[in-house]
């Protein structure tokens, strides 16, 4: 009983997992607004994201707001840890773990920029293009009965995905990097978003179904004597 109360109060742990999941999409515009403040020019398809977080200036570039960028990275994925834990029971233990890999891989991240110690940037950085397309192959698999339609979608941006970070990592620093760095980072949002949904979206549905009864049927709720 006082587990439920203090559920009660706190709200459903889920419920605040798929919220923080449906926050991180916010993430694509925090880099509009750093990209927005640089000078010496900044392409989205052939710079990477790590280079709005460059601490150092020079007379060709400047990031001002690089710790807006890195604190970026590290919020949405103190978010992404955070929401998997809260949505472990749905997601499943292997998504779960990927994903948490993944959002400590991004705060690592912010805390090392890529021109203070390119090394360190790209250990802290690796897990993340890795784990990401894997947790939503593994989440569209284990959703194909249940939902079949989100799991469509999700196997497919897992593919999707996979692909761009492994073309990401073959053309380096060519000059499409930075469109397949975002094809292999975006696309990961807006799936979870997805399935943030339909969490809710389920969570809902099951609140205004009744309770069943011990032999299995619906309970019926009771009305209430007229007034005279």
């Amino acid at each position: 009983m006082r587990a439920e109360r203090g559920r009660r109060r706190l709200g459903d742990p889920e419920a605040w997992g798929a919220v923080a999941l449906l926050f991180r999409p916010i993430y694509v515009v925090t880099e509009f607004v750093v990209a927005a403040a640089t000078t010496g020019g900044y392409s989205f398809v052939s710079d990477s994201v790590s280079r709005l977080g460059e601490v150092g200036c020079s007379a060709t570039y400047c990031s001002p707001r690089h710790e807006l960028m890195n604190g970026s990275f590290v919020v949405f994925g103190g978010l992404l840890a955070l929401g998997a834990l809260l949505l472990a029971r749905p997601l499943g233990p292997w998504a779960t773990g990927l994903l948490v890999v993944s959002g400590l891989s991004s705060v690592a991240t912010g805390l090392a920029p890529l021109d203070q110690d390119a090394a360190l940037h790209a250990i802290a950085a690796t897990p993340l293009f890795v784990a990401q397309p894997i947790a939503l192959i593994v989440l569209g698999a284990r959703l194909r009965t249940a939902r079949p339609r989100l799991a469509t979608a999700l196997l497919g941006l897992g593919l999707a995905t996979a692909g761009a970070a492994v073309a990401f990592a073959l053309v380096g620093d060519g000059s499409a990097s930075g469109a397949f760095e975002r094809l292999a980072l975006w696309p990961v949002l807006a799936g979870l978003a997805l399935f943030a949904v339909a969490q809710l979206r389920s969570a809902a549905a099951s609140r205004r179904t009744p309770p069943r009864r011990p032999d299995g049927r619906w309970r019926r709720a009771r009305r209430s004597a007229p007034r005279r």
